[in-house]
C-alpha cells in the first residue's frame, strides 16, 4: 500500500529544490537592478565630459614624433632662438589690381589689431608687398598654449570686418591648416554619433522588428562609450595619453561597433534560452539570463581580448598618437565588454521576453532545428549548400579574394600634404594657393637649420646653392623682425641689417655655440618638391658638418619625419599582431591547423579589402595618397575584429563538435552563429562608414578600409570560405588536439 504522505513529501523535495536551484524574488530583481544603477551612475558622470575633450587634446604634429627624430630636436629648441613657442599664421591679402602705397599702409592698421588680439604673440610683421604689387603678406605669430582654432577663427573674423572694399583675406600657414584641422574634428561629438547611432538603430530594428530590443542594445553600447571616455578624458589630463580628434573618432566609432557586437551574441543567446524553456516564470527568465551569460561569456571574452591584444601592440608604436590609440581603445574594449556581460543581462533579466515584442520567441520552440540542413532560411540553405559543394566553394572564395588583393600593388601610401588632409572647403588650402601665385611658396613655413657658428658661412653656402632654397636668413633678436639676411660674398660671411639705411649690423642669436639659419623654400611646405628640397639639405650638412652638428628641422621635416616613423611603425607591428592574434586563437580553440587557416584567411581578407579600396581611392574618390598608419590602422581593425567573427563561429563549432562529430558541428554552427554575426557584421560596417562624416582624408579612407573589409570578412570569409574549408578538412581541423581524432 502506497503511503498518502508519499506525494507530498515528493512536492515538497521538489519544491525545495527548485528553491534551492531558484534566487529568491529580491535576488532575482536586486543583483540586475543594482547593476543598472552602477551604470546609470557611470554614464550620468561620464557624459558631459563629450564635450570637453578639446580640454585634453592635443593637435601639434610635432609631439607625436620621437624624441630621437631630427625634426624633434629642432622643435625643442627653437625657443633659444626665436624667444618663443609660437606656431605662425599667414595671412595674404590680394586687391582689384595692383596695391598701391595707401592701401599698403591702411593694411598696417589692420595688422596693429591684429597684433592687440588675445593669443596672439609678439614679433608680427608689417605688410609684405609682393614683386608684381597684388597681394600683401602678414606673418602673426600664435602662441602655442592657446586654442588655435579660435585664435585663428578671431583673426579671420577680424579681417573680415575690418578689410576695405575690394580685398579678400586668406589665413593660411601652419595655424591656418591646424584650425582648418580642428574645425573639421568639429562633428565628433554631435554628427558622427548621431549618424552611427541612427544607422545601428535602424539595422536593429530590421533584424530583430522590434521597437524596444534595438532601444536596449544602443543603451549598452552608449553607457560603455560614456565609463570608457570618463575614463580616457582623466589619463589624458594627467598626461599620460596624447589624446587628439582622430584617436577620439576612432574611440566612439570602436566602442559603439564592438559593443553592440558583443550585445548581439549575447541578445541570441537568451532568445535561445527563452525559446527552449517550457514556461515564462521569473524563475525559468532567472534561469535563461544564467544560460545564456554562461554561453555568451567565452566567446565574448575572447573575442575582446584578442583585439585588445592586438590594440596593445601599437605601444610598439614611435608615433605617440599610434602610442596612444592602442590603451585608449582598449580601455574602450574592456568596457564595451563589460557592459555586454552586465548591463545588457540585467535589463534582460527584467525584461524578460517582452525585449522581443511583438515577436517575443514561444516557449517550448527551438529556434534551431535537430538537423542543421534541415529548415527553411538563408543560413540551412548555406549549409547544405556547403555540405555538397565544400571544396570548389573554398577555392572559388579564395581566387577571389587574392584577385581583389592585386589592386594593393596601386595603394599609394607614403603621405599626403597638410592641404590635402581636409575634405571640402578649406580657407588655408585657398589660401596656400594664392600665397603661391604671388610669394614663394614656403612663405610662412620655413626651414630651420642649426648649426656650429663657426660652420656658418658653409652652411650657407650649402643653402644657397640647394635648388628649391629662395632665400636664407638667421635668427637674431636684435633685429626688429627677429632675423638678419645672411650671404656669402668673397669667402666671407655677410651679415645684412634689416631696416632704414645706417641700421647697424645686428649680431645672431647664439645658444651654446649653435646658430639658426631660416629657409624659405619656393615650394609650399607640404608639397613632395619641399621635402625633396628638405631631403637634400640633410643629406648635404649631414655629409660636410656631420649629423651631430646639424639639425634640420620644421613643418616640412616634421613630415618627412612622421612618414617615415609611419612606415616603420607599419613594418614592425603588423608582423607582431599576427603573431599574438595566432597564439591567442591555438589557446582558445585547442588547436594549431584551425588558427593558422583563420590567420591566414584574415589576411588575404584584408588583401582583398586594401586592393579594392586602392581602386576606389585612385579612380573613383580621386585621393591624392593616403597616410602610411591607414593601412596599419585597417589591419588592426580588420585582423582583430574579422578574428571576432571567426571566434563567434569556430568557439561554436568546437561546442558543437564535441557532442556531433566536426562535419556536423561546422553546419551546425554555422546555422546557429548565421544570423547574429552577419547582423553584428553589418553594425560594425555601418558605425565604422559613419566615420565618412567627418572631412579629415585619414579618417575617410579607414572608414571604407575597414567598412568594406568586415563586410567582406562577414558575408565571404566567415559564412563561407571558412566554414567550407573546416568541412572539407574535418576532423583533422582541430590537429593536433583529441578532438583531431575524433568522429566526422
Amino acid at each position: 500500500m502506497t503511503d498518502p504522505s508519499t506525494p507530498t513529501r515528493r512536492s515538497r523535495a521538489s519544491q525545495a529544490e527548485r528553491t534551492t536551484r531558484t534566487p529568491s524574488r529580491w535576488l532575482r530583481v536586486g543583483i540586475p537592478a543594482i547593476l543598472i544603477l552602477v551604470w546609470l551612475v557611470g554614464a550620468s558622470v561620464g557624459g558631459p565630459y563629450f564635450g570637453k575633450v578639446d580640454e585634453v587634446a592635443v593637435n601639434d604634429q610635432s609631439s607625436y614624433l620621437p624624441s630621437s627624430a631630427e625634426a624633434t630636436q629642432v622643435q625643442e629648441r627653437l625657443d633659444e632662438f626665436l624667444g618663443g613657442d609660437v606656431i605662425p599664421a599667414v595671412v595674404v591679402i590680394t586687391g582689384e589690381g595692383e596695391l598701391d602705397e595707401a592701401q599698403v599702409a591702411e593694411l598696417t592698421k589692420i595688422t596693429d589689431q591684429l597684433s592687440s588680439l588675445e593669443g596672439v604673440a609678439e614679433g608680427s610683421s608689417p605688410p609684405l608687398l609682393s614683386e608684381d604689387s597684388k597681394a600683401v603678406q602678414l606673418f602673426v605669430p600664435l602662441a602655442s598654449d592657446g586654442e588655435i582654432a579660435e585664435i585663428v577663427e578671431e583673426v579671420r573674423t577680424t579681417l573680415a570686418d575690418e578689410l576695405p572694399d575690394g580685398m579678400q583675406a586668406w589665413v593660411t600657414g601652419p595655424a591656418g591648416f591646424a584650425a582648418d584641422l580642428v574645425s573639421g574634428f568639429l562633428g565628433i561629438d554631435g554628427l558622427l554619433l548621431g549618424v552611427a547611432l541612427g544607422a545601428v538603430f535602424v539595422i536593429l530594428v530590421i533584424v530583430y522588428r522590434s521597437p524596444l530590443l534595438p532601444v536596449l542594445v544602443l543603451a549598452t553600447s552608449m553607457f560603455a562609450l560614456c565609463v570608457a571616455l570618463l575614463s580616457v578624458w582623466w589619463l589624458a589630463k594627467a598626461g599620460i595619453f596624447v589624446l587628439n580628434g582622430q584617436v577620439q573618432g576612432i574611440l566612439f566609432i570602436l566602442v559603439i561597433g564592438a559593443a553592440t557586437d558583443y550585445a548581439l551574441l549575447y541578445v541570441a543567446r537568451f532568445r535561445e534560452s527563452l525559446a527552449e524553456s517550457e514556461t515564462t516564470d521569473a524563475g525559468r527568465r532567472w534561469d535563461a539570463t544564467k544560460q545564456a551569460w554562461r554561453g555568451a561569456f567565452e566567446p565574448i571574452l575572447a573575442s575582446g581580448g584578442t583585439v585588445i591584444a592586438g590594440l596593445l601592440c601599437l605601444l610598439l608604436s614611435d608615433l605617440a598618437t599610434n602610442r596612444a590609440l592602442g590603451p585608449i581603445a582598449s580601455i574602450g574594449i574592456v568596457f564595451s565588454m563589460l557592459a555586454a556581460l552586465t548591463f545588457l543581462p540585467a535589463l534582460l533579466a527584467i525584461f524578460g521576453r517582452a525585449a522581443f515584442w511583438p515577436f517575443a520567441p514561444k516557449p517550448g520552440v527551438r529556434v534551431h532545428a535537430d538537423e542543421p540542413t534541415e529548415g527553411r532560411g538563408v543560413w540551412p540553405a548555406t549549409a547544405r549548400l556547403i555540405a555538397r559543394r565544400s571544396r570548389p566553394i573554398w577555392i572559388i572564395s579564395t581566387v577571389v579574394l587574392l584577385v581583389a588583393g592585386v589592386g594593393v600593388l596601386q595603394l599609394k601610401a607614403d603621405g599626403v600634404p597638410s592641404s590635402d588632409l581636409v575634405l571640402g572647403a578649406s580657407d588655408a588650402r585657398d589660401g596656400q594657393k594664392v600665397l603661391a601665385e604671388h610669394f614663394p611658396g614656403g612663405s610662412g613655413s620655413p626651414v630651420y637649420l642649426i648649426v656650429p657658428q663657426a660652420d656658418l658661412a658653409e652652411a650657407v653656402e650649402i643653402a644657397a646653392a640647394t635648388d628649391g632654397v629662395d632665400s636664407t636668413a638667421a635668427a637674431s633678436s636684435d633685429s626688429p623682425t627677429g632675423q638678419a639676411a645672411v650671404a656669402v660674398e668673397g669667402g666671407s660671411l655677410v651679415i645684412t641689417a634689416v631696416g632704414p639705411p645706417g641700421t647697424p649690423e645686428p649680431a645672431l642669436t647664439n645658444s651654446n655655440g649653435d646658430v639658426m639659419l631660416i629657409a624659405t623654400l619656393a615650394d609650399a611646405a607640404d608639397s613632395v618638391a619641399a621635402e625633396d628640397v628638405v631631403r637634400d639639405l640633410r643629406v648635404q650638412l649631414h655629409e660636410a658638418l656631420g649629423a651631430e652638428n646639424a639639425l634640420v628641422g620644421g613643418v616640412t621635416a616634421v613630415d618627412i619625419d612622421t612618414n617615415a616613423t609611419s612606415i616603420r611603425d607599419r613594418t614592425l607591428i603588423i608582423p607582431i599582431v599576427l603573431i599574438v592574434v595566432l597564439l591567442i586563437l591555438m589557446l582558445l580553440l585547442r588547436s594549431v591547423l584551425a588558427p593558422v587557416l583563420l590567420i591566414l584567411s584574415v589576411v588575404v581578407s584584408f588583401a582583398a579589402a586594401l586592393g579594392v579600396s586602392a581602386l576606389v581611392f585612385n579612380h573613383l574618390f580621386g585621393f591624392p595618397g593616403a597616410d602610411p598608419a591607414v593601412p596599419l590602422y585597417g589591419f588592426v581593425f580588420l585582423v582583430a575584429l574579422g578574428i571576432d567573427y571567426n571566434i563567434f563561429l569556430m568557439s561554436r563549432v568546437r561546442e558543437e563538435s564535441l557532442v556531433h562529430g566536426t562535419r556536423q558541428g561546422v553546419l551546425r554552427g554555422l546555422v546557429a552563429t548565421g544570423g547574429v554575426i552577419t547582423s553584428a557584421g553589418l553594425v560594425l560596417a555601418a558605425t565604422f562608414a559613419a566615420l565618412g562624416v567627418i572631412p579629415i582624408l585619414f579618417l575617410a579612407q579607414l572608414a571604407f578600409i575597414v567598412a568594406f573589409g568586415v563586410l567582406l570578412d562577414t558575408f565571404l570569409v566567415r559564412s563561407l570560405l571558412v566554414p567550407a574549408l573546416a568541412y572539407d578538412i574535418g576532423p583533422k581541423i582541430w590537429w593536433p588536439s583529441k578532438l583531431g581524432r575524433g568522429k566526422d
